[in-house]
């Protein structure tokens, strides 16, 4: 398969507008991301501002993969070079302090600031080319409103801000959830690292590479003083507009026979088949049948490639609910568990302005 690659023209405008203080909408292999210069404060207030995100969540920030880090980190332990070695271009952020280079509007005022190397060929010659010229550190959430589902598509991040943005398409994402955050700042104290967000580099792979299981946030007492903020630790977020709820497998007909009873329309994301009518995907709307129906794949890197996509799906068929059949509780699930589970608290409206975060990269 070909590597995704933009014009030349339209990379050279997207480092145009990064150095001119402006937006730019670029894939990664998670989701894509709203990027602007992370040494300018001014232009990273843009992109709150943009998402109408509050201003004290902090931003990942994109480095190309020959970035030298010394000059934005002020303290760098062995294990993260251990950790970026293996895993860097990819979907593991590492949460490491700050130099004095890094501003803190980028970091929500913490001391702390989260690292990313993406792999997509687009976002690293992106990276690149914004290096010749300006700063090469881009910080980016994802390029959805505050609260919203990921996006994982150029049309995606259209359909959220319309022309306002400027986006290279660069295809699907092919991890298609946020990365791995693993904060590194308190291995002095706890002796090990912390995984803050789960993703695609699992728990075994970092022991895999450390010779020590990084530690879950939930393992840690709490010391909110001392434990850095991360994007994707809320309890509310990667939620639809529609109340989405997770059913067990053995209850998923019981509670589509239940909505339907109620003279109601509902969404499913299933791993079977409908045993009834539905529409096809996409034209639910249209169609407005009672119900609408994805199979989702069964494997969970797959699952995860495609569930924001079909999220969004079933979010624009307009249902009264969204039933989601409950994927297994296992370590290769672990990812996808977090998101549904947030997606599910904070669908619909259902978490408060102080719950919902947006995802990043």
């Amino acid at each position: 398969m070909a590597k995704p690659t933009v014009p030349k023209a339209e990379l050279k405008a997207a480092v145009d507008a990064l150095l001119a203080g402006d937006l730019v909408a670029f894939p990664t292999e998670t989701v894509y991301g709203l990027g602007a210069d992370a040494t300018n404060a001014q232009a990273s207030m843009r992109i709150f501002a943009a998402k109408g995100r509050p201003a004290d969540h902090p931003l990942i920030v994109h480095v190309a993969k020959d970035a030298d880090l010394a000059e934005w980190v002020s303290d760098m332990p062995d294990i993260a070079e251990k950790l970026t070695a293996a895993f860097w271009p990819g979907p593991l952020t590492l949460i490491l302090k700050k130099s004095r280079a890094i501003p803190a509007a980028v970091t929500g005022g913490q001391a702390s600031v989260g690292l990313r190397c993406p792999s997509h060929p687009v976002a690293q010659k992106l990276l690149q080319e914004f290096s010749k010229m300006g700063s090469g550190l881009i910080a980016a959430p994802s390029a959805n409103r505050f609260g919203h589902v990921s996006p994982t598509t150029a049309q995606h991040v259209r359909d959220e801000f319309g022309d306002s943005v400027r986006v290279l398409d660069g295809g699907p994402c092919s991890v298609g959830i946020e990365s791995t955050i693993l904060d590194l700042t308190r291995m002095k104290t706890l002796k090990r690292a912390v995984i803050l967000r789960p993703g695609a580099i699992t728990a075994q792979m970092i022991r895999d590479v450390t010779g020590e299981m990084p530690l879950a946030a939930e393992e840690v007492p709490s010391t909110r003083s001392k434990s850095p903020r991360a994007s994707g630790t809320l309890a509310a977020h990667y939620a639809p507009m529609t109340p989405l709820q997770l059913v067990e497998s053995k209850d998923l007909k019981t509670e589509v026979d239940r909505v339907l009873a109620s003279g109601a329309r509902v969404a499913v994301l299933s791993f079977g088949r409908s045993q009834s009518a539905a529409s096809p995907v996409g034209v639910g709307i249209r169609n407005a049948r009672p119900l609408v129906w994805i199979t989702a794949e069964r494997a969970p890197a797959s699952y995860a490639q495609m569930l924001y996509a079909n999220l969004r799906t079933l979010d624009a068929a307009q249902t009264a609910q969204i039933l989601v059949e409950a994927p297994p509780v296992t370590p290769e699930w672990v990812a996808v568990n977090d998101r549904l589970g947030r997606a599910s608290v904070g669908s619909g409206g259902q978490g408060g302005e102080e719950q919902r975060e947006d995802g990043a990269g």
